[in-house]
């Protein structure tokens, strides 16, 4: 490889240390800790949507296939491994949980290598790190300019120290029998919730905050990057941004309590991971403002005609005092089908004018072109009216229009 033209020894070991073996290594170690974590939270008596300091494995599942692909296909792009590595670790604290409470809270300590699961436990803020990292490395894996590189000097020394020093409060309560674990599986030492560790406690809450500082840093940059980005760059944080949206979108929902919250928590970082793949790989870039205009567009259409349907129901039995509730149900059913298609083709119309103008001004253009068809007699007229339409709504690169002649 170094003696290939174009191919310098550095940029050969960048390929041997990004290389798919390595992607498959990490995929397949994700693999392992989420079929592991079903026999573990059964030995803790918890269920695999307990909350022990990390999400749920089947949360983490979808960010651990995007970061796969993308470390697959752009192995240079440190994005996708980060995202495997938050992966891995997601799911390696979320079993060393399950192995500690079913070790040091229900058996006593009478289990194996329970020490192994204190030490590899502790990683909410590494977490958040590379959850940092992450918005402020996209898309191509390097800082928005040398101005950040601080940043990532940040991120890199909080996750270190505090590595470092989990680990070295842990090794001391192994040894000094001071193993006393919560219900999420975390030493005392180490939640917030022992009084008698109260530098310790302050340290967690300076940790946090410095990681928080930087995580709203590397937004806002990328905030003023797309103010200031255009073409290919702007699509793909567009992509973020929509991402972002239905993942806070999802995460408020979650507090619903129920399986609609649970589901909607699932949704919210599937869209994430799915946007930040679909942005770093460049697949169908260019869809978002479809995207975006049909997603707003449906989301108003669903709430204007739940509310038509509420109010005809609420109109009908409390203030109408209807005696039949169904003949209300059914009055409503049917008016709230009857104002679909009208009510979505206007209310797609005004959000394609404001998010998705190209589209809007293609359907413009061509209904203006189908009106002036019906009057044309002229072969050679129409010929260059329809080249010139598919010019301004498609804008090709080039155009040309063939006609078949009599007896042909």
């Amino acid at each position: 490889m170094a003696g290939q033209a174009g191919v310098t020894p550095r940029d050969a070991g960048r390929l041997r240390l990004g290389s798919p073996v390595a992607a498959l290594v990490l995929g397949g170690l994700v693999l392992v800790l989420a079929a592991a974590a079903v026999p573990l939270a059964r030995l803790a008596h918890q269920s695999l949507n307990a909350s022990t300091g990390s999400t749920p494995v089947w949360v983490t599942a979808p960010a651990a296939v995007v970061g796969f692909v993308v470390a697959w296909r752009k192995p240079r792009n440190s994005l996708g491994w980060l995202i495997l590595v938050a992966a891995v670790f997601s799911m390696l604290t979320k079993d060393a949980s399950y192995y500690a409470v079913a070790d040091y809270r229900l058996h006593h300590g009478g289990l194996p290598l329970g020490w192994v699961a204190l030490l590899a436990q502790p990683g909410s803020v590494l977490g958040l790190v590379l959850l940092g990292l992450i918005f402020l490395l996209f898309p191509d894996g390097r800082p928005l300019s040398p101005r950040w590189r601080w940043v990532v000097w940040v991120y890199a020394g909080t996750g270190l120290v505090w590595t470092v020093w989990t680990a070295a409060i842990t090794v001391d309560a192994i040894i000094g029998h001071r193993t006393q674990v919560n219900s999420a599986g975390q030493l005392f030492l180490l939640s917030g919730e022992d009084s008698a560790a109260g530098w310790w406690n302050a340290a967690l809450g300076v940790f946090i905050l410095l990681v928080v500082v930087c995580l709203v840093a590397s937004l806002a940059g990328q905030v003023a990057s797309w103010r200031r980005s255009s073409g290919e760059r702007r699509q793909q944080l567009k992509w973020l941004m929509a991402g972002s949206a239905a993942a806070l979108a999802g995460f408020a929902i979650a507090t619903v309590p129920g399986a609609i919250g649970s589901a909607c928590y699932l949704a919210g970082l599937f869209v994430f991971s799915l946007c930040v793949g679909v942005a770093v790989l460049r697949y169908r870039l260019f869809d978002i403002d479809r995207v975006i205009s049909r997603t707003l567009g449906y989301a108003i259409v669903t709430g204007v005609l739940v509310g038509v349907y509420a109010g005809i129901v609420l109109l009908a039995t409390e203030v109408l005092r209807f005696h039949h509730s169904t003949v209300a149900v059914a009055v409503a059913t049917l008016a709230a089908a009857a104002l679909f298609n009208p009510l979505r083709r206007r209310v797609q119309k005004i959000v394609d004018r404001r998010f998705n103008r190209a589209r809007y001004d293609a359907d413009r253009i061509v209904a203006a072109f189908a009106a002036r068809l019906q009057d044309a007699v002229d072969l050679d007229v129409v010929r260059a009216d329809l080249a010139s339409s598919v010019q301004q709504a498609l804008e090709p690169a080039h155009v040309s229009v063939w006609i078949q002649g009599a007896g042909q």
